[in-house]
C-alpha cells in the first residue's frame, strides 16, 4: 500500500522498532541498534561490525577491529535483549532461547504500545496540515471548496498511513505469537 510521503518517517520509525522486537527467530535488526561505546564515542552495532544469522536462532557479529570483540560482548551483555553472547577468537555469537508465553504476551503489549505513538505521531503530522491549510484559507490562498477537498484527501491519506500501521502490527503480533 502507497503510503503518502509526510507519513513515511512515522512509518520507517516502526519499522525499526518493530526490528527490534525479538520473535525467537534470528534477525540482524535485533541487536543493530545496540549502542557500544568505542573508539572514545558511543556507536551503533551496525557501524562496527557485520551481523549476519546463521540459522534460525542464532546471530554472529565479526566485529572489523579485532580489539572491539570484548567491548562489543559486553555491550550485548548489557542490552536488554536478555542474551549472553559467547566469544570465539574473533567471533561473537548469539543464541536466542525460546520465548516463554508469557514473554511473547509482554512483547506484544510492547508492541501495541509502538502502534499507538505510530498512530499519534500520523495524527499530529495531520494536525499541523490542517492548520496549514487554515492558514491558507485564512489568508484568503484557497476558497473553501478547495480547502475542504484537501482536508478531505489528507484524511484519506491519514486512513490510508493508519491501516498500514495496523497491517504492520497484525503481522508481528502474528509473529510474536507463533510457536
Amino acid at each position: 500500500m502507497k503510503v503518502a510521503p509526510p507519513f513515511t518517517p512515522a512509518l520507517d520509525h516502526l519499522e525499526t522498532v518493530m526490528q527490534g522486537l525479538r520473535t525467537g527467530r534470528a534477525n540482524p535488526g535485533l541487536v543493530e541498534h545496540i549502542e557500544v561505546e568505542s573508539y572514545g564515542t558511543r556507536m551503533r552495532l551496525k557501524e562496527l561490525a557485520t551481523v549476519a544469522v546463521t540459522d534460525a536462532r542464532t546471530l554472529q557479529i565479526q566485529p572489523w577491529d579485532k580489539a572491539q570483540v570484548g567491548i562489543v560482548a559486553k555491550a550485548i551483555e548489557a542490552s536488554p535483549l536478555g542474551v549472553m553472547p559467547t566469544v570465539a577468537g574473533t567471533v561473537i555469537r548469539l543464541t536466542l532461547p525460546s520465548l516463554t508465553e508469557e514473554r511473547r504476551r509482554e512483547l506484544t503489549k510492547l508492541m501495541k504500545q509502538h502502534l499507538e505513538e505510530a498512530r499519534v505521531a500520523i495524527r499530529n503530522v495531520r494536525e499541523k496540515q490542517v492548520k496549514e491549510l487554515k492558514a491558507q484559507k485564512d489568508a484568503k490562498e484557497l476558497s473553501e471548496d478547495v480547502f475542504e477537498r484537501e482536508r478531505k484527501k489528507l484524511q484519506e491519506d491519514v486512513d490510508a498511513a493508519v491501516a498500514e500501521v495496523d497491517k504492520r502490527g497484525a503481522e508481528k503480533e502474528k509473529e510474536l505469537l507463533a510457536i
